[in-house]
């Protein structure tokens, strides 16, 4: 089976998916490079008391929030390691993007809540197949393969929340943004199951969503077969939101994919819940 964390989904009846992800690379508005920052509004919550994990459970994005998704939490099977404790990760200065990539806070949080979203294939068709393949018609089946093809080239995202106590989210954005900067080369994290290795982190445009935000993408290896993974992380006062990507079809079929990134409408969907 294909390493990379491991969101299983519909197509998991086809594909076992694993999906560690995905790292952060800084950028502003407009060049690529650098956070985009914004100095006002928000700031003041920076030294407000952090969320509880029931507070953020309440914030985080459920399905009646993105049409078109199906949302769930993250299951202990879809985890890379049992807690972020059990990350490792040799240069310590990488550890923000490691726990970005195996779906944990990217800072020391106080709470911290996750969720799956994946592209729900079904809303594009009328119905779902209700019988045994050797019993469709050529049209049936057609539409039962259509779906599943719907499913492999679907996108994959880990949607998480952590809050923290003072300074300590924006100083996480500071540690994400300075990690890019540093392991541009890239890193391998580590857990029970064994390493997952990152051959290259470069920034990309962020959405510019919340108080500052910062984006990335990753290219990594899935036993063996080439896998690039994409990232977005925002800061929203003393929440940090972060959300990471992979292309189902990219998995399945070797790293050959079209190109893809973070789902604008998860980001939107999320930061209009967070206020």
């Amino acid at each position: 089976m294909k390493r990379f964390a491991r969101p299983r989904t519909g197509a998991a009846a086809v594909v076992s998916v694993l999906s560690l992800a995905l790292v952060t690379g800084c950028s502003d508005s407009g060049s690529g490079s650098g956070s985009d920052g914004k100095d006002g509004g928000k700031d003041a919550a920076a030294a407000a008391k952090p969320l509880s994990d029931s507070e953020l459970g309440k914030l985080i994005i459920a399905a009646a929030d993105a049409k078109g998704f199906k949302v769930s939490p993250v299951s202990k099977a879809q985890a890379f390691a049992a807690s972020k404790k059990d990350v490792k990760v040799v240069d310590e200065k990488c550890a923000p993007l490691a726990y970005v990539l195996t779906g944990f806070a990217p800072g020391d949080s106080a709470s911290f809540v996750s969720r799956t979203a994946q592209e729900d294939p079904t809303a594009k068709a009328s119905a779902s197949p209700t019988k045994d393949m050797e019993d469709m018609t050529p049209e049936e089946l057609e539409k039962a393969l259509g779906s599943v093809t719907d499913a492999l080239g679907s996108t994959m995202t880990i949607v998480s929340l952590s809050s923290y106590e003072g300074d300590g989210a924006k100083e996480t954005m500071s540690s994400v943004s300075e990690a890019i900067k540093g392991c541009g080369g890239g890193f391998t994290a580590t857990a029970e199951d064994g390493p997952q290795k990152f051959s290259k982190v470069v920034g990309e445009k962020a959405s510019g969503n919340g108080d500052e935000s910062v984006a990335f993408a990753a290219d990594g290896d899935a036993e063996g077969s080439p896998l690039t993974v994409h990232a977005e992380v925002a800061r929203h006062g003393n929440t940090v939101a972060t959300y990471y990507s992979l292309s189902l079809a990219a998995l399945a079929y070797d790293g050959k994919a079209a190109a893809y990134s973070v789902l604008a409408a998860l980001i939107k969907a999320q930061t209009a819940k967070l206020g």
